[in-house]
């Protein structure tokens, strides 16, 4: 399994990459590896202020349904298209054409607060 360094993730399984102060959020490996086939992304709360551990959408996977986390407090700006079409990106590229949705974030401090790569995989170890 794969966790870049680069990236902060969540209790929740959540990864997230921040640029100033947009950011970029998806599933870790691990969780779309626990979820299965992919079939279906869910994510209709573009443009609302969501608070950390909100629900911001669902993944479904064949034989489960699983909520998505905000993993801090912000704007979500955009959703991947992509998925739409073609929602297995998420176990092909979980960090890469599998990301779900960009957002604006209040405070990009609380980024850094996350789980780093090593404290992520201790968790799911």
């Amino acid at each position: 399994m794969e966790f870049p360094a680069t990236l902060r993730y969540t209790k929740d399984h959540e990864w997230i990459s921040l640029e100033g102060n947009t950011a970029t959020v998806g599933i870790t490996d691990f969780a779309q590896k626990e979820l299965g086939d992919i079939v279906f992304v869910d994510i209709t709360s573009v443009g609302k202020p969501l608070a950390a551990n909100e629900i911001f959408g669902t993944v479904e996977a064949v034989k489960t349904v699983s909520d998505l986390y905000l993993p801090v407090s912000g704007t979500i700006t955009e959703v991947n298209g992509g998925l739409e079409g073609a929602p297995e990106n998420v176990n092909k590229d979980a960090y890469g054409e599998g990301w779900m949705i960009k957002m604006t974030v209040d405070n990009p401090a609380d980024v850094a607060a996350l789980l780093d790569a090593a404290a992520y995989e201790k968790l799911v170890g």
